[in-house]
């Protein structure tokens, strides 16, 4: 039988397409948008600044029974104390003095600057939490609540909540950032941008609720590969993100980190540093730095790149057996299992 041209044509487009999502790999996008998710970001910020005007025995009991357990949760953190008794209204009068404080109003005043409105980021959240319920359609989505943290945490998980610390995401040249150096050095302020909302409410979901590390997990490479795997997640939630965001790499320390993954992955080895348990010695290389110690020169070298090298790994176990679902990755704690079967060999000819 001899092919119309027609035919032909509609032949060499399928082998096309086929070749096209072969390509793509792991990559391809899915369509989320008919996915009944809507993330409305609550502005608790705003309501608990009304006590400004609204007497507080009438705005307290308001903010108990709309936010739940996330109230006592954030008078716990503002108060600095653990299991603050909320029938007791003592706890009133720091309310008070935080709120008639200058810190307090000249912090206010910063952040609606920052966020008239959170329109942007509740639709990049809803888009992420869309791709959450697609590949885990049993996942309950929580409450998103925005806050000041008093600069405590950019995000927080509760039950059945996550919360945004807004006075921690003014941007990498807010006033007060230069002041706090002792609990967020400038090298990690350097992060506190609207753009990496998304990224760390999803991060610290998938951690917190939906797959906590476990305390057997000891070794450098458990903890590679378990990182590794949570930002494969962030891949697949958001595919639109920059890497450099979702692990919190500058553009410098990304093309570092590219460029000499064979050299890392060649020290890790050549240190013995795969089964190594030492907490301390683990942290160099799973810890938010500067840079990584023992790499690079005049401390150039990208931080954190246990979780670099552990997401490559990833990567490679999940283009190398694409029968393997996004669920069953992260169930699968068994880590020298995914090294394995990644074939991982990094080629530092190849610019990796």
């Amino acid at each position: 039988m001899i092919a119309t041209p027609n035919k032909t044509i509609q032949i060499y487009s399928f082998f096309f397409i086929a070749l096209l999502f072969t390509a793509c790999g792991r990559s391809k996008k899915v369509d989320v948008s008919n996915i009944n998710v809507n993330i409305k970001i609550e502005r608790f910020d705003r309501e608990f600044d009304a006590m400004h005007t609204i007497p507080m025995s009438r705005q307290v009991p308001y903010l108990e029974d709309k936010y739940g357990v996330f109230y006592k949760d954030f008078i716990d953190m503002i108060m600095d104390e653990d299991n603050i008794n909320l029938a007791d209204t003592g706890y009133y009068k720091t309310v008070r003095d935080i709120l008639n404080g200058q810190p307090y109003n000249d912090l206010k005043h910063d952040v609606e600057a920052a966020y008239p409105n959170m329109d942007k980021q509740e639709d990049e959240l809803t888009d992420a939490f869309r791709h959450v319920k697609y590949y885990f359609p049993n996942q309950s989505i929580p409450k998103v609540y925005a806050y000041f943290s008093g600069f405590h945490v950019q995000t927080s998980v509760g039950s059945g909540y996550v919360g945004i610390g807004l006075d921690d995401f003014l941007g990498a040249d807010s006033r007060f950032y230069p002041a706090i150096t002792e609990v967020f050095p400038r090298y990690l302020s350097h992060f506190f941008t609207p753009q990496n909302i998304t990224p760390r409410v999803i991060e610290g979901f998938a951690r917190e609720e939906m797959f906590p590390e476990h305390d057997n997990d000891q070794s450098l490479l458990s903890k590679m590969i378990y990182n590794g795997k949570i930002m494969y997640f962030m891949d697949d939630m958001m595919p639109d993100v920059p890497d450099s965001i979702k692990i919190q790499y500058t553009k410098k320390q990304m093309d570092w980190a590219k460029a000499n993954e064979a050299n890392t992955w060649g020290y890790f080895l050549d240190q013995n540093l795969l089964y190594e348990s030492d907490d301390n010695k683990i942290k160099q290389y799973i810890d938010v730095a500067p840079f990584t110690q023992g790499l690079g020169e005049t401390n150039e070298s990208a931080p954190r790149l246990g979780i670099f090298i552990g997401w490559q790994i990833v990567k490679k176990y999940m283009d190398k057996h694409p029968e393997v679902t996004l669920a069953q990755l992260m169930a699968n704690d068994d880590a020298e299992k995914i090294l394995n079967g990644s074939k991982y060999h990094p080629d530092q000819s190849q610019g990796n």
